[in-house]
C-alpha cells in the first residue's frame, strides 16, 4: 500500500496498521481471504435477523453508521483534499451507500444465497467488460445459464427482491471502477473512512424515517455494531492485508467463492434451502468467476 505522506515521528495508524499486519503474519494470505467471505456473510445472516425489528433500511443504517464511526477512529483521515479527490470520494460513498441498501432491500424479500449469487454478476460483468478472449465467451454463458437455472428454479422468489439483487450488482459494478479511482486519488485508509461516513449519510436517513426510535434500542445498536464489524471492518481489514502478499488474480478467484459461502451460510445459519437447479446456478456464477479472474491475471 502506497503510504503517500512523510510525517514526523511514528504515525498512529501506521502503527495500528503495523501491529495489526504482524498479527495476520502468521495467517497464510489464502486463509485471510476466506476468513472474510465467511465473516461477511456471517454479517449479512446477522443483519437479517434485525429485520424484523428495525427494517432493512434501519439495518443498512447501522451497518454504515457503525463501520464509518470505527473506521474513522481507526485512520483519523485528513479533511485535507483536492476538489478531485473530494468528488471521486463523494462518488465513491454514494455508490457505496445505494449498493447496501439495494442489497439489504434484496436480502428482506429472497434468500442469502440467491442474493449474493444475482449481485455477484455486477463485478462479473466489470471483470468480462472489453475482453477480446475467447474463452470468456464460455464464462459469459456459463454465467447466463446460472441465472436461467437459477430463474427455473427461483419457486416463490420475490421477483421485486431479484431485482433489487440486480441493481445492486450493478452498483457493485460501479463501485469497483469507482473503487479503483479512490485508491489512485488516496492513501492509508483515508478514502474508505470518508466514503464510508459518505455512505452513512446516504443511508442514516432513510432508517430514522423507517424506524424511528427502534433504532436506540440497546440490543439493536449492539447487534448493529456486530454486523458492522463482520460485514466491513473485519473483511475489509483482512482483504488489505491479504492483497499485500497474494496476487490480485489469486484474489480474484478466492472471492468467486462468495456466492457458494452465501449459500452455505444462509442454509446454515438462516435455514434457507435452495432448489438443486439453484445449487447448480451458485456453482456456474462461481467458475464463470473464478475462470474471468484467472483470465484476467493472464491478461496482465
Amino acid at each position: 500500500m502506497n503510504l503517500g505522506r512523510a510525517e514526523r515521528g511514528p504515525s498512529p495508524r501506521r502503527s495500528l496498521s503495523a501491529r495489526a499486519g504482524s498479527a495476520f503474519g502468521a495467517v497464510p494470505p489464502t486463509t485471510l481471504v476466506l476468513l472474510g467471505i465467511v465473516s461477511v456473510q456471517v454479517g449479512s445472516a446477522l443483519a437479517k435477523h434485525l429485520f424484523s425489528a428495525v427494517g432493512s433500511f434501519g439495518t443498512v443504517s447501522l451497518r454504515l453508521f457503525f463501520a464509518a464511526a470505527v473506521l474513522t477512529l481507526l485512520w483519523r483521515p485528513s479533511l485535507r483534499m483536492s476538489r478531485r479527490t473530494w468528488a471521486v470520494v463523494l462518488g465513491y460513498g454514494v455508490t457505496l451507500g445505494l449498493m447496501n441498501l439495494c442489497f439489504y432491500l434484496a436480502l428482506a424479500r429472497i434468500p442469502l444465497g440467491v442474493a449474493v449469487t444475482v449481485e455477484f454478476l455486477g463485478p462479473l460483468a466489470v471483470a468480462l467488460a472489453g475482453s477480446r478472449r475467447w474463452l470468456d465467451v464460455l464464462w459469459t454463458g456459463l454465467a447466463a445459464g446460472g441465472v436461467v437455472l437459477l430463474m427455473e428454479g427461483r419457486g416463490d422468489l420475490d421477483l421485486v427482491g431479484l431485482l433489487f439483487a440486480v441493481a445492486a450488482g450493478t452498483f457493485w459494478g460501479v463501485y469497483i471502477l469507482v473503487g479503483a479511482a479512490l485508491g489512485r486519488h488516496t492513501t492509508e485508509g483515508d478514502g474508505l473512512a470518508l466514503g464510508m461516513a459518505v455512505a452513512a449519510l446516504v443511508a442514516v436517513p432513510f432508517g430514522v424515517a423507517d424506524s424511528g426510535t427502534a433504532l436506540v434500542q440497546p440490543w439493536v445498536l449492539a447487534a448493529g455494531l456486530g454486523v458492522a464489524l463482520l460485514s466491513s471492518v473485519v473483511p475489509y481489514s483482512l482483504d488489505l492485508e491479504a492483497l499485500r502478499r497474494i496476487p490480485p488474480r489469486v484474489f480474484g478467484i478466492l472471492m468467486s467463492l462468495e456466492p457458494a459461502m452465501a449459500a452455505l451460510i444462509g442454509l446454515v445459519v438462516l435455514r434457507e434451502s435452495l432448489h438443486w437447479s439453484q445449487w447448480i446456478a451458485v456453482l456456474c456464477v462461481v467458475a464463470a468467476s473464478a475462470g474471468a479472474a484467472r483470465g484476467a491475471g493472464e491478461d496482465v
